[in-house]
């Protein structure tokens, strides 16, 4: 599939992805979903992939969320368009969240609607000073999708998440920082420095450990104390035969730097 509205490429280990419609805000589209969901496929099956870069195009949008243009286009036809784009939306954002490799929101602009699903599934965010988030569905008469009400309920918490979808009140990036949507504050000049620097970093460590974290983490509110430190048990266990544990261990009794492989 030809990447017309998101923009792929790999770079040193480290896949960016790039919504790209600049002149609508980043807004996706039925297209763009379907670009999103063929991206994500690509790197679920790619293990070069150690680290995972999200953004947007220019310096206004992270996403916009969807494209509500194109809802009035469809006329009576939008529930079935809805029925169909979310379908993929939400298999992307399940594999996207699954990928071994972390994966970091560069948030950029605004990040309004879907676009503020897309911030909460990720692992880490970056956000430039001048980003602003908001959920703005029901401000056209609509519930959320994209993972929100999972990931944001549990980023922000219940009070907090029903604020935002409510009144649609928008956060600053620093208010964003304060609620934990977020994990970093920078300069909008700095943004993409600060990212690069951390996907590097990211991207030389020890994978499958990485992937281990992630699903201890999405686990970790679904039972008990007991079950999850069972998880713990078999997970840490398992990573022990990898070679990047082996090389870890080794490189910390030597004291010297570990040289991770991602296997």
């Amino acid at each position: 599939m030809a990447d017309r509205f998101m923009k792929f490429e790999v770079r040193d280990n480290v896949a960016w992805i790039t919504f790209n419609r600049p002149e609508a805000f980043n807004a996706i589209n039925f297209q763009a979903t379907s670009e999103f969901y063929d991206i994500v496929n690509r790197c679920s099956v790619d293990m070069s992939i150690r680290a995972v870069v999200l953004t947007g195009t220019g310096e206004r949008a992270f996403c916009a969320g969807g494209d509500v243009a194109e809802f009035v286009q469809k006329g009576d036809e939008v529930e079935l368009m809805l029925r169909e784009m979310t379908t993929l939306l939400h298999t992307g954002i399940s594999r996207l969240a699954r990928l071994r490799a972390p994966v970091i929101a560069a948030v950029n602009g605004v990040a309004a609607g879907a676009g503020l699903s897309f911030v909460a599934c990720c692992d880490l965010a970056i956000a430039a000073d001048t980003a602003k988030f908001t959920s703005a569905y029901t401000q056209i008469g609509l519930t959320p999708d994209g993972s929100s009400t999972y990931f944001l309920t549990r980023l922000v918490g219940e009070r907090r998440v029903k604020e935002l979808y409510l009144t649609n009140r928008v956060l600053s990036a620093h208010e964003a920082l304060d609620w934990g949507l977020v994990n970093r504050v920078v300069p909008a000049a700095d943004l993409m420095a600060e990212v690069t620097r951390l996907a590097t970093q990211l991207a030389k460590g020890p994978t499958q450990a990485y992937d281990g974290v992630k699903k201890l983490v999405m686990m970790s509110g679904n039972d008990t104390l007991e079950s999850q430190m069972e998880r713990e048990t078999r997970s840490i266990a398992q990573m022990s035969r990898t070679k990047d544990a082996r090389e870890g261990i080794k490189a910390f009794v030597e004291k010297r730097k570990p040289n991770f492989v991602g296997e």
